[in-house]
């Protein structure tokens, strides 16, 4: 008994089904909205948002002491 035939024969049968061009069917759970991929660059961007947010907090009181130096200095 030769298996060649019958392992060409599912093997095609194989290929023509992974070639079908019909999208895959979704998996249970997976939602239709993108989900956002962990990266190496997430933890520097919320430093570096954390950095810019401190520096406006100490933007801002600089100004208003400067203010208040010069409401005193009149």
């Amino acid at each position: 008994m030769n298996l060649r035939p019958m392992i060409v024969a599912l093997s095609s049968a194989l290929v023509l089904v992974a070639c079908s061009g019909k999208p895959p069917a979704p998996r249970a759970g997976e939602g239709t909205e993108a989900k956002h991929v962990a990266t190496p660059w997430d933890g520097m961007k919320k430093d570096e948002q954390r950095a810019k947010d401190v520096q406006k907090t100490v933007d801002q009181q600089a100004a208003d002491q400067r203010k208040q130096i010069e409401a005193e200095s009149q």
